[in-house]
């Protein structure tokens, strides 16, 4: 039968005490060997161990019971004093109990200082009383102010975890907070096409309905993660395209270049609609010529990039950068600093050749890592 998680611990603690009291009992008796070394009467070894170990194992047992009696009786506010008289009453009591146990397992034993006698319980117990009563009662506090120190120190850890978790929670809230306001501004401008569409062509506009329906399944759906393989947002991006090359027909062309690499990266789902939509509407639509919009991917440097470009006007004539960028792009901006913090970047910037050009880096990796 597998043990609880309790018997677990508490076999572990008796463990590490056994092992504690046998290498300081072991230690003892060798400090007590060297000590007598240079005497004329060598120290006898069988003895001397069985002291030592009985006297270790005593303590060790003790010590136990002490930080059970420190589970039962923890420092709380308020009860500074009474959680002091408590241990000092335990304290007295442990040290009785100790030199009571202690006399009784050695008497019968053969003393290491003075050759030939044989120690009574009598003679051990007014020893241990009078000579090791301060000792025991620091040996009690050290296990108290140890157990402390340790309850402490887990209260600490228990309060760093769940402040991390907190924060987690609230990371994946603002996340899905900026993912699900992408939702009504795509819905927005999606069913304004197929309202230019419904009169002129109705067949179009109705394959927009049904691929408007695919795509909203998608966006809603709660049990998506905030990361998906690029393939995956690639796949849902060219239903949006489908969409958009109904509504343009010959005016729009689009180019895709994904390194076989990069496709099984992760990437933030939703990520690529918005910044493709906008480098529609700002480069495309805008004039009666066919544009063209390229979209690429690879990897660089242990980082994934991606380009969204477009042959359009560009940022020319425009105060800033910010003025291109719509709910679409700055809450894909935030939705980079929550999930990668300052290890991501994000531009938009001219081409040499014209148009605009939109760059995201953002770390490589298959897997989600531990939080």
């Amino acid at each position: 039968m597998a043990l609880s998680a309790t018997a677990k611990r508490l076999s572990l603690i008796g463990a590490l005490f056994f092992g504690l009291c046998t290498a300081l009992a072991l230690l003892s008796s060798l400090g007590a060997l060297i000590s007598g070394a240079g005497v004329d009467q060598p120290v006898p070894l069988g003895p001397l161990l069985r002291q030592e170990f009985k006297d270790w194992y005593a303590c060790g047992a003790l010590s136990l019971g002490v930080l059970w009696f420190c589970g039962r009786n923890r420092l709380e506010p308020g009860r500074i004093k009474q959680w002091v008289l408590v241990h000092f009453a335990a304290a007295c009591a442990f040290s009785a109990i100790y030199a009571i146990l202690t006399s009784w397992l050695i008497a019968g034993e053969q003393s290491v200082a003075v050759p030939g006698k044989i120690l009574t319980f009598s003679y051990l117990l007014k020893k241990m009383a009078l000579h090791y009563v301060v000792l025991n009662l620091i040996m009690y506090w050290l296990v108290v102010f140890g157990h402390l120190g340790w309850h402490y120190y887990q209260r600490y850890r228990e309060r760093e975890l769940q402040a991390a978790e907190l924060g987690r929670e609230l990371v994946e809230a603002r996340l899905d907070a900026l993912r699900l306001q992408l939702n009504p501004h795509f819905l927005f401008n999606t069913l304004h096409a197929i309202s230019a569409l419904i009169h002129e062509d109705p067949e179009a506009a109705d394959r927009m309905v049904a691929r408007l329906s695919d795509l909203l399944r998608l966006s809603l759906d709660q049990s998506k993660p905030q990361e998906v393989p690029l393939s995956e947002e690639i796949a849902f991006l060219d239903s949006y395209l489908e969409i958009e090359c109904t509504r343009f027909g010959d005016r729009l062309k689009i180019a895709k270049e994904i390194a076989a690499e990069a496709e099984d990266a992760l990437v933030p789902f939703l990520l690529l609609q918005p910044l493709v939509e906008n480098a529609i509407r700002h480069g495309i639509e805008p004039r009666e010529e066919t544009g063209h919009v390229n979209i690429s991917a690879q990897r660089s440097n242990g980082r994934l990039e991606l380009r969204i470009s477009d042959d359009g006007a560009g940022l020319s004539g425009k105060a800033s950068t910010g003025a291109r960028e719509g709910i679409g792009l700055s809450n894909t901006r935030s939705r980079l600093q929550h999930l990668y913090g300052t290890e991501f970047e994000f531009e938009l910037a001219d081409l040499p050749q014209g148009g605009l050009e939109a760059r995201i880096a953002i770390p490589y990796r298959l897997e989600v890592p531990a939080a």
